[in-house]
């Protein structure tokens, strides 16, 4: 399949997951539009070889995905926007009674309100073009929950929430909207805990990961950023032309439990 003339918008899309994601859109052919908070050169640099890489337009926008205006502004300044990847977040534990308002506030905002002011921003020219999909990657902690995650987790209900509500606003237009729910994957971020977890239970690699990083996702196999982009692809293609309003779980089982 082919994504040529499309315009992706992926956010948090520097590093990880949302990196991931628009690597795979970029070689299905859309052009790419980078996004995080930060503006430095790399940044610029990463979306230009982005480009090269797969021989697409790509470019990175700075917007602050905690503030409702640059999220909006971001949609604007792309000029476009056929296929919205809400992936920004962040994470933050604690239990309930010692979670800092400002991290509450910050994780809402991050994780979901960015959601609901990207897609409101979206959603009027996709109805135009009687074509959009909207991706939001959500979490294993969409559809569960585990203790000392609060904000993280009502956030990521919340989008599962939105999830539906929108591809119900957009059923019949072209437009649709879904969420991917993925179980621990392995990013930098992921990788760089792995030494602090060996130390901290006196356990190899291998074993810390199988026994304590992955005991609720029972393939005891990290999801990878690139099953993640695959399935935003196909998200994106004539065969999910009728997949809308649901979640798709990429957690090697874990929801299933």
């Amino acid at each position: 399949m082919t994504l040529a003339g499309r315009t992706a918008i992926v956010t948090g899309s520097n590093s990880g997951i949302g990196l991931g994601v628009a690597e795979a859109l970029a070689a299905a052919g859309a052009d790419i539009v980078l996004n995080s908070f930060t503006d430095r050169d790399e940044d610029h640099a990463l979306a230009e070889a982005l480009g090269k890489r797969h021989k697409v337009r790509a470019r990175y926008i700075k917007a602050d995905m905690s503030r409702g205006e640059e999220c909006r502004a971001l949609i604007a300044a792309a000029g476009g926007c056929d296929i919205l990847v809400n992936n920004a977040g962040i994470q933050h534990v604690a239990p309930v009674e010692e979670f800092p308002v400002e991290k509450w506030d910050q994780i809402l905002a991050i994780n979901l309100t960015s959601a609901f002011h990207t897609s409101a921003a979206a959603l009027p020219g996709m109805r135009a073009k009687g074509w959009g999909r909207i991706v939001n990657i959500a979490s294993a902690h969409g559809l569960t929950a585990s203790p000392y995650k609060s904000a993280y987790i009502a956030a990521k209900h919340g989008v599962v929430g939105l999830t539906k509500t929108v591809a119900l606003e957009a059923a019949g237009q072209g437009v649709t909207c879904n969420a991917i729910c993925p179980g621990y994957v392995l990013t930098p971020l992921v990788e760089a805990q792995i030494p602090d977890q060996m130390k901290a239970h006196k356990m190899d690699r291998e074993t810390v990961i199988r026994e304590v990083m992955l005991l609720r996702q029972p393939s005891r196999q990290f999801a990878t950023v690139e099953q993640i982009g695959g399935t935003v692809v196909y998200l994106c293609s004539a065969a999910a032309d009728q997949v809308t309003g649901t979640t798709i779980s990429v957690d090697g089982g874990w929801t299933a439990l």
